[in-house]
């Protein structure tokens, strides 16, 4: 299965396409409608949601193309940034796969939507370096994080990773750090403005002052069932990363310096997970796993065990979507 998923044909796309419209087809036939939380933290949501809201089949079938796109390009920057082979498709089959894996995430919410933003982000900040001149990615970066914190506000925490990593990426100097930041207050500065001239200011400060004193971290979201999953993800990723083998990895400094930022957003994935609210919302941490996972699958020696695990792993997401509806 892993071989198979190594390469870029037809027939791989066609086989992702099929395991994404199975895992969400329960989410069509619950008919299950997300409730518009009109929050003036998420602009962004609020405007989709309110479009979407005459129908619960219009919000699935919004949110399943959306995972489509938010598909090709994960796999779109693991190949462009040499994380999964030149031409395979393993990146799409494991960003599906993680994205779906519960029937919580089928569905319509603030951070389904802002992953769209984060990957361009990841997308931007991943090229600068290898880039004389990165100015451009860097504030587009910016840009991309603001965006998504306008979908999932506790994105908003990801420019803080952006100004950590630049160092690693050899981009440390002030003023490239000071880039990003610049583009992403750019954005709210137009927000304010807008709202400011066209809409109910106050209203607008009182929204972030009463999200920012009611947030609080908290474990209330975990329960054993997430716990057990989120245990067995981390422990497995990390053996898929730094198992026995693991000989034929990707070597380059490159390949290994988009990985250590991966690492650094990990503590920031696990961060947003205690913020409040059902932590399968707080997708992040599925980002981080699909980026490691399919860089583990992508270049692991012995496929034998990895492969046992991953069609045991499927059964289970899909037993989980059909028959125990755990989560």
């Amino acid at each position: 299965m892993i071989k198979f998923f190594r390469q870029s044909y037809a027939i791989q796309y066609v086989v992702i396409a099929l395991m994404a419209i199975a895992l969400w087809i329960p989410a069509f036939v619950s008919g299950k409608v997300s409730m518009g939380l009109n929050e003036p933290v998420i602009p962004i949501f609020n405007l989709m949601d309110r479009l979407l809201s005459f129908s619960p089949i219009a919000q699935h079938a919004f949110a399943f193309l959306l995972l489509v796109l938010e598909t090709l390009i994960f796999n779109a920057i693991m190949v462009n940034n040499q994380i999964v082979g030149k031409v395979g498709t393993m990146g799409a089959f494991v960003f599906v796969l993680l994205m779906s894996l519960t029937r919580t995430q089928t569905n319509f919410y603030p951070f389904a939507l802002s992953v769209f933003f984060i990957l361009l982000a990841i997308s931007n900040l991943f090229e600068v370096y290898q880039l004389p001149n990165p100015e451009l990615n860097l504030l587009k970066a910016g840009v991309f994080v603001a965006l998504a914190s306008m979908c999932y506000f506790p994105a908003i925490i990801l420019i803080v990773w952006v100004f950590v990593s630049l160092p690693i990426a050899k981009k440390g100097s002030l003023r490239l750090q000071l880039i990003p930041i610049f583009g992403f207050l750019f954005v709210y500065f137009l927000y304010f403005v807008g709202v400011f001239i066209f809409g109910d200011f106050r209203a607008l400060l009182e929204g972030y002052r009463d999200y920012f004193t009611s947030i609080k971290f908290s474990v209330e979201g975990f329960n054993l069932k997430i716990i057990g999953l989120l245990v067995f993800l981390i422990i497995s990723t990390v053996l898929l990363l730094f198992g026995g083998s693991n000989a034929n990895f990707e070597k380059t400094i490159a390949v290994r310096t988009k990985i250590s930022m991966t690492v650094i957003m990990a503590a920031f994935a696990l961060l947003l997970l205690f913020i409040g609210g059902n932590v399968l919302m707080n997708g992040l941490v599925f980002i981080v796993m699909s980026i490691l996972v399919s860089y583990a699958f992508s270049y692991i020696g012995n496929t034998g065990w990895a492969n046992l695990f991953l069609t045991l792993f499927m059964i289970l997401v899909f037993a989980n979507h059909y028959y125990f509806k755990l989560l």
